[in-house]
């Protein structure tokens, strides 16, 4: 068994994981973000009082 060596290879492992949960982390945040700003472009491209009276002449 060569312990050194899968020392070094688990410590890489390791390594590699805690990178990729970071770059996971950095994704969420992303879309959150680009969540938020949809949300906020939707709420502003709504007329609340369009639609709400008719005019009407005969």
């Amino acid at each position: 068994m060569d312990i050194p060596g899968l020392s070094v290879a688990m410590s890489q492992a390791n390594i590699i994981n805690q990178y990729n949960i970071a770059v996971l982390a950095k994704t969420l945040d992303t879309v959150e973000e680009s969540g938020e700003l949809m949300i906020k472009m939707m709420e502003q491209s709504v007329t609340p009082h369009l639609g709400q009276t008719i005019d009407v002449s005969v």
